[in-house]
């Protein structure tokens, strides 16, 4: 899964990384080493610009918030569950179907954190028995430093108590899609603990390469068996995890000591 993620990236490097057309600087975040659920995010869509000249999509950085809220949802408050799509029933679930047709996005990182678990207790959380309580966090980045560009979906909600000039009469929200976790070697493992993404966790975000970039925000793209295929886990031996202090556990704490690498598992702590 994906329930907590860094993303400290000025909106201009962003820029220049996907080739941004359009952003505005009212819709500028701070760098946010501790994203959680129902917060603002940055994330990469094509769209046409509302009365613009051309109806072609731009290419766009906008600010959304992260728990999607189905079209048809009478309110939003379910949202803040509805931060995950899996990869392997995107295309069928009606709260995801129609946005994986024609309103994805990607959604930029640093990385992400997963909190290590014993095995048991995992198996568990995969049969859908067992909550799985949080442990030891780890970080998990591209080792070569590049942006982690998790596949997304994004959809409009709109307020209907709220009159239409009100700022705040139109939601749009993301979701990130999930797949199965690596189970090969990680290209730079922890001294001790996992060797590969499954050890922490059975799921993570998928992360789309740039030769993806293109078709995954094209809207034309609307054919369901082709997009699949875009889902496909990128190539495996790109990733690097190391331990981080359980101080990103409490959402409150937000910070770039948050990715420090530790020499191994906190005191007390689990892998």
């Amino acid at each position: 899964m994906c329930g907590r993620y860094a993303a400290s990236r000025r909106p201009e490097d962003l820029a220049g990384i996907f080739e941004i057309e359009k952003w505005d600087v009212e819709e500028t975040l701070a760098p946010d080493y501790n994203v959680a659920p129902t917060k603002e995010v940055y994330a990469v869509l094509d769209r046409p610009v509302k009365d613009a000249d051309s109806p072609r999509p731009v290419r766009q950085l906008r600010k959304l918030k992260w728990g999607l809220v189905p079209s048809w949802a009478k309110t939003p408050e379910g949202g803040a569950r509805m931060i995950n799509a899996r990869a392997e029933t995107v295309h069928e679930k009606p709260s995801y179907r129609r946005a994986f047709t024609s309103r994805r996005c990607i959604i930029p990182a640093d990385g992400y954190y997963e909190w290590v678990t014993g095995t048991a207790e995992r198996d568990l959380e995969v049969e859908g028995k067992k909550k799985r309580p949080r442990k030891q966090p780890y970080f998990v980045t591209p080792a070569d430093g590049s942006v982690f560009a998790m596949a997304g979906l994004y959809e409009f909600w709109r307020d209907r108590t709220l009159p239409d000039e009100h700022p705040l009469a139109w939601w749009v929200t993301c979701s990130v899609i999930t797949t199965e976790a690596e189970t090969t070697p990680l290209a730079v493992a922890p001294g001790e603990g996992p060797r590969a993404l499954a050890d922490i966790h059975p799921r993570m975000p998928l992360m789309l390469t740039p030769d993806r970039w293109d078709n995954w925000l094209d809207p034309a793209d609307t054919d369901p068996d082709a997009l699949r295929d875009l889902l496909a886990p990128p190539p495996t031996g790109l990733m690097r995890a190391f331990p981080v202090s359980t101080a990103v556990s409490n959402v409150r704490n937000n910070g770039p000591e948050l990715l420090k690498e530790l020499e191994g598992p906190e005191e007390g702590t689990l892998f």
